[in-house]
């Protein structure tokens, strides 16, 4: 067994990854006693949250609480912070008008009905093909792909039919909330709890290679520096855990743990492009320039080339965000971020019926958040494929007592792809070591 020789580091735990569940597992090992270092290869805690502040304050990453959800409640009630539900209206675009609430889906009813009668697991667009082929379900069909991709990230022909089952009977009206002072400051609070509980956090910090045996982990970096300890915690984006070896954030295990590896091919991970716009006027809130009052907006779901966008309300602001997910995003991954603005602006002016340089003189800031290609997170969030129930069981598992997983794609709930799924994951992965 290889271990280098000079050796920086000597701890408990090693946790590999900043984000949600690595910062939530090194706020409970360190509570209890436990010496742990951390490693972020980034230059800034928080992962897939990132909370802007500067001539745009919003958030590049994750942004909404979706439900009633216990631990990110609690933490943020810890942190002295608030959450406040979101009251505003749902609108739809189509055939060149605006209408109120969600596009009419018909048959919703039956295809609810059809899962429930489905008894083995296949994907959804399998499903939808046996069950809804004919030519006067293809709106139905259409509307679900949609659907599977903008909200879950995910690919239609690898998304879990039982899993879309139990997302869609379980969700919950009128839960929608967001943080107030957007997630950044919890993970503020994260770090300087854990900091004081004699915690260390190191920044730039590209985990590379991982020597281990029963009890003992090293983890070189990218600049080789070596850091030991008697456990080790990966809390790591799935894209990331599944990258190739050339890509910057790939991890070198040794021993190998080849049915781990595999596990990880079996739960989806979906691409997503966040598009934020700071304009100097809220011009959607213009009857006169819609024909319908959109003063109290806050989702729009359209068929234009970005097709989701929200505004900020109740809060008074001028930022619109776009949003791009699953296979489109995936396919527009590598264009620059000119190019997305374009069609941002495109898609807008389209829906409002403006010009696109009206609308580009009319910007203030704008920011594209391509997590697809960042290269420590390398896609959006985990969703579920058929075979994803039993990998999971396999990366909850630890290795040898040694080698631990937490992350949003090992949560077995029905908040799967949240901030709430990563702080659970990190809090139970603590709690099997402690």
């Amino acid at each position: 067994m290889y271990f280098a020789s000079s050796i920086m580091k000597n701890t408990d735990v090693i946790i590999i990854g900043a984000g949600a569940a690595g910062l939530m597992a090194a706020y409970e090992l360190s509570k209890a006693g436990k010496q742990v270092t951390i490693l972020e290869a980034r230059d800034r805690v928080g992962g897939r949250i990132h909370t802007l502040n500067d001539d745009m304050h919003t958030e590049l990453g994750a942004e909404f609480i979706h439900g009633d959800l216990p631990v990110t409640l609690q933490l943020l009630h810890e942190a002295g912070m608030k959450a406040i539900p979101l009251p505003g209206e749902m609108w739809y675009y189509g055939d060149g008008k605006f209408s109120h609430g969600y596009q009419q889906m018909d048959d919703w009813a039956l295809l609810l009905k059809k899962l429930a009668e489905l008894e083995q697991d296949t994907n959804i667009g399998d499903f939808l093909q046996t069950e809804f082929g004919e030519e006067r379900f293809a709106d139905l069909r259409k509307s679900v792909v949609k659907f599977v991709t903008g909200y879950d990230t995910a690919d239609p022909f690898k998304a879990s039919a039982f899993a879309l089952r139990k997302e869609w009977q379980s969700e919950e009206e009128d839960t929608q909330h967001r943080v107030v002072g957007g997630y950044g400051p919890m993970i503020d609070y994260l770090v300087k709890q854990i900091e004081k509980n004699g915690a260390e956090i190191y920044l730039s910090a590209i985990a590379k290679n991982i020597h281990w045996t029963h009890g003992r982990v090293e983890v070189i970096t990218a600049d080789q520096r070596s850091f030991k300890a008697a456990q080790l915690i990966i809390a790591l984006p799935l894209g990331v855990l599944r990258a190739d070896t050339g890509e910057k954030a790939a991890i070198q295990i040794s021993p190998s743990i080849a049915s781990y590896r595999e596990a990880m091919q079996q739960i989806g991970f979906g691409s997503i492009v966040k598009i934020l716009l700071q304009f100097k006027t809220a011009f959607w809130k213009d009857e006169a320039q819609t024909g319908v009052s959109l003063k109290d907006m806050i989702f729009i779901l359209s068929n234009e080339e970005i097709p989701t966008w929200w505004s900020q309300h109740p809060e008074h602001s001028t930022l619109f965000t776009g949003w791009l997910g699953g296979l489109p995003a995936e396919r527009k991954k590598n264009q620059t971020d000119e190019e997305f603005l374009q069609q941002a602006l495109q898609s807008l002016a389209n829906m409002f019926k403006l010009d696109t340089e009206a609308l580009r003189s009319n910007l203030a800031a704008w920011h594209v958040a391509n997590w697809t290609t960042d290269p420590f997170t390398l896609g959006s969030y985990a969703y579920d494929m058929v075979e994803s129930v039993e990998a999971r069981k396999i990366l909850n598992t630890p290795i040898d007592h040694t080698i631990y997983f937490a992350g949003e794609y090992l949560y077995e709930g029905v908040a799967m792809g949240t901030v709430e799924a990563a702080l659970t994951s990190g809090l139970e992965t603590a709690y099997k070591i402690l």
